[in-house]
């Protein structure tokens, strides 16, 4: 089972392997208190990707076509986390406030 969860909502027993995804730890965060099992900061889109879509509704389409295809420059990265999901549930974690339109929403949709 595969989760998507923001930074900032409490931890739960549930969220199983919590795994960031972004490329820049949560603002306002304790790496010690965070309970983050793993930081995959190369999944996240490219600094560039991230600073054109600025977390812009408008934009979550090309947004989506952009970072699938630069995901899709990172297989090996995309099968780890189907590996890890397919041990039992994952939780990807995102420090955006629109889980709708989060980098973890299209890395979900991968995975499934």
């Amino acid at each position: 089972m595969i989760k998507i969860k923001r930074a900032y909502d409490p931890f739960s027993p549930d969220d199983g392997r919590r795994i960031l995804v972004d490329g820049l730890w949560p603002r306002g965060i304790k790496k010690a208190g965070a309970h983050i099992d793993e930081w995959m900061k190369d999944i996240a889109p490219s600094a560039e990707l991230r600073k054109w879509y600025a977390h812009d509704p408008a934009k979550w389409e090309e947004f989506r076509k952009k970072y699938k295809s630069e995901l899709k420059t990172k297989p090996e990265l995309v099968k780890k986390l189907k590996s890890e999901a397919a041990k039992g549930t994952v939780t990807l974690v995102f420090a955006a406030r629109d889980a709708e339109h989060a980098n973890a929403a299209v890395l979900k949709e991968i995975l499934k």
